[in-house]
């Protein structure tokens, strides 16, 4: 089996614009060195570390060209693009919430939706079995038309519609288990019966309008959006219960071609954007979990695109323990944090508490 590891330096070079956390700054709000919570070295350092470890001999690593206008035309409308372009070439700014770009971010934007598109497209060739893009930046925020989030356009969404255009694919799952609702994703595909989307996220985080169990499609995709608005502090076990009792039946139902992951790390406990207790083996049991059902429904054809994330430190360690469980490699990072958030994980009062809020919601759906 091969694992393709997409990724590009440049898109580490995408910066955001005067900001202090996710505050412009401004009055009182003074500047942060760091800037926005969704910078480079979350990512950087993941590669990093694979690198270092002897992962990545194990990985095909590569490259890819940007997504062509043709295929960003499929998800987003002229008149956004046009918009950001010029924006763009003119030095930068801000469109949209929380996502600002500088001179070049609308050709970063567009390489990181290419590595995502390039990563579906080697799956669904046979080229590979499964990919991880190192998508930067991120893009389950993303509307047709409406930048958020720190995402300025649809990785995802971008990659399936060019594969759908080429007839690779028709059916696909989309599971998004980044900390954050995946309300771009959801609103792209909400009247899509051929794409399934699910979301995992931390119940009235971010975006605080939507992500509710209520929102299930509309049209003929009625049925084929499913919401998961975790309470805060869940951690390993409910993670764990969710995938097992609404994720993977809901999978099976739909029987997929190929399963893509929106591959946030934000739920990880030491993270500044999330109230969730996952560690670097929840990760890994969810990818594993996932990949199980790739095999069962789709020959194994599965891609994870790099969502949020914001601990420069933890991230790089959660991600590796993805690529292992992805690849199968000889080769581990041990989790320097694993014996403190073992010991700061739920107690089984709210472990039980999580997992009734799971069943009843099963039974809500029939599973």
């Amino acid at each position: 089996m091969t694992t393709a590891f997409f990724s590009d330096e440049r898109c580490f070079w995408h910066g955001g614009g005067n900001y202090a956390f996710t505050l412009p700054v401004g009055g009182l709000v003074q500047p942060l060195a760091g800037g926005l919570p969704e910078n480079p070295e979350t990512k950087r350092r993941l590669r990093n570390l694979i690198e270092v470890t002897g992962l990545s001999r194990h990985l095909a690593m590569r490259g890819a060209p940007p997504a062509s206008d043709a295929d960003l035309r499929r998800v987003h409308p002229e008149s956004y693009l046009s918009a950001f372009k010029a924006l763009s070439d003119a030095g930068g700014g801000e469109l949209g919430l929380r996502t600002p770009f500088g001179q070049g971010g609308y050709e970063i934007a567009a390489l990181s939706a290419g590595l995502a598109t390039e990563a579906l497209r080697s799956v669904l060739s046979g080229e590979v079995q499964n990919a991880y893009s190192l998508s930067r930046p991120p893009g389950h925020h993303c509307t047709s038309d409406f930048p958020n989030g720190f995402c300025l356009l649809n990785n995802i969404a971008i990659a399936i519609r060019a594969a759908q255009a080429q007839g690779l694919v028709r059916r696909v799952a989309v599971v998004d288990w980044d900390v954050h609702h995946g309300n771009g994703t959801e609103a792209i595909f909400w009247e899509d019966p051929d794409v399934l989307t699910i979301s995992l996220h931390q119940e009235r985080n971010y975006p605080l309008d939507t992500g509710g169990v209520e929102a299930r499609g509309g049209g003929p995709g009625l049925g084929f959006n499913l919401n998961l608005p975790l309470p805060p502090g869940t951690g390993h076990i409910g993670y764990l219960k969710a995938m097992e009792r609404l994720v993977l039946p809901a999978l099976d139902r739909f029987c997929p071609e190929v399963i893509i992951v929106a591959c946030g790390f934000d739920a990880a406990a030491v993270d500044p954007l999330g109230r969730m207790l996952c560690t670097a083996e929840t990760f890994r049991q969810l990818t594993r979990m996932i990949r199980a059902a790739a095999d069962k429904l789709c020959q194994g054809r599965l891609v994870l695109v790099h969502e949020g994330g914001y601990s420069e430190v933890y991230v790089p360690f959660c991600g590796h323990a993805v690529l292992e469980a992805l690849s199968d490699a000889p080769v581990t990072a041990a989790d320097p944090l694993a014996a403190t958030l073992e010991k700061r994980q739920p107690d089984s009062r709210f472990d039980a508490f999580v997992t009734g809020w799971i069943e009843d919601t099963a039974k809500g759906h029939g599973y």
